[in-house]
C-alpha cells in the first residue's frame, strides 16, 4: 500500500489500493474523490458528543474531515488535501471513527 513520500506526506492511494480499502468499510461510500459517512444519533447532545471525539482524534492526528450536522446526522467527508485525494490516513480515520460511533 502507498504510504509516504520523502517528506512525510502521506500519498493518494492508487485506484486498487482505494477499492480494496473501501471494501473494508461497507458503511462508507465515495464521493467526489473523498470518502464519505453520514451517522445518525439519538439526539442532538448525542451527535456533538461523537463530532468532539472525532475533532480530538483529528486534531492529534493533524487530519481533519470535513464535519456536517445536521441535528442527529453527522455527515464525516474525508480526503488528504496535501496528497490531492485519498490516502491510508482517511481509512484510518473512517476506522477509528465507526470504533467511537
Amino acid at each position: 500500500m502507498s504510504d509516504k513520500t520523502t517528506d512525510n506526506t502521506p500519498t493518494k492511494l492508487t485506484e486498487a489500493e482505494f477499492a480494496a480499502s473501501l471494501e473494508g468499510l461497507d458503511t462508507w461510500s465515495e464521493v467526489g474523490g473523498t470518502i464519505q459517512r453520514t451517522y445518525e444519533f439519538p439526539d442532538f447532545i448525542a451527535a456533538m458528543a461523537f463530532v468532539n471525539k472525532v475533532a480530538d482524534a483529528a486534531e492529534q492526528q493533524q487530519h481533519h474531515p470535513d464535519i456536517l450536522v445536521r441535528y442527529s446526522k453527522v455527515t464525516l467527508t474525508l480526503s488528504t488535501h496535501d496528497a490531492g485525494g485519498i490516502t491510508s490516513k482517511d481509512f484510518d480515520l473512517a476506522r477509528f471513527c465507526d470504533s467511537i460511533a
